[in-house]
């Protein structure tokens, strides 16, 4: 089972997904959390921002999520996301797979600002910011979108929410 998190930076995706991986991981002990900040962090200086190096992160991810799930690893990946090719594989080649959207407002999103990233990029100091100077096209079927506009200060009634998606689209999840 992979869990794909969608959104922009600033939309909460690794927050929920670090609730929904207290969640799952009972269920399946062998459950991992990637989230793409950290996978960046991991993989050294050599990932940029441009957006050839986005799209070569993310078959990155898209990779090590097969390669987890393989082995029957259960997923929780918290990542922008930006290319429906990657989204589709990612459908053909994991053996369950469940795609939540987070949908925030860019201005939420400004407001919020937690890293400088959008009033960098409006400053005109910082350059491929997604959704901003790089298009964000969002998901065209997530299986569960989840609007996060207002402030949260307790994300497990979200990450209950979309457990309770994933167990109805895939009703034989976390079963021995």
């Amino acid at each position: 089972m992979v869990v794909w998190l969608i959104g922009l930076a600033g939309a909460g995706k690794t927050t929920l997904a670090k609730a929904l991986f207290g969640l799952m991981k009972p269920a399946n002990p062998a459950t991992v959390l990637i989230d793409g900040d950290r996978v960046r962090e991991i993989m050294g200086g050599e990932v940029g921002h441009t957006l050839e190096a986005r799209r070569n992160n993310g078959w990155r991810m898209c990779r090590l999520c097969k390669y987890l799930d393989e082995q029957e690893i259960d997923v929780v990946c918290a990542t922008l996301s930006q290319f429906h090719d990657q989204q589709d594989w990612n459908r053909q080649n994991f053996s369950r797979y469940f795609e939540i959207f987070l949908d925030v407002p860019m201005e939420v999103l400004i407001k919020r600002d937690q890293k400088g990233l959008y009033s960098g990029a409006l400053a005109g100091k910082i350059k491929d910011v997604v959704g901003l100077d790089m298009p964000f096209p969002p998901p065209r079927a997530p299986d569960l979108v989840i609007e996060n506009s207002a402030p949260i200060e307790d994300f497990t009634p979200l990450a209950l929410r979309a457990l309770a998606g994933i167990r109805a689209r895939h009703s034989d999840w976390g079963k021995p």
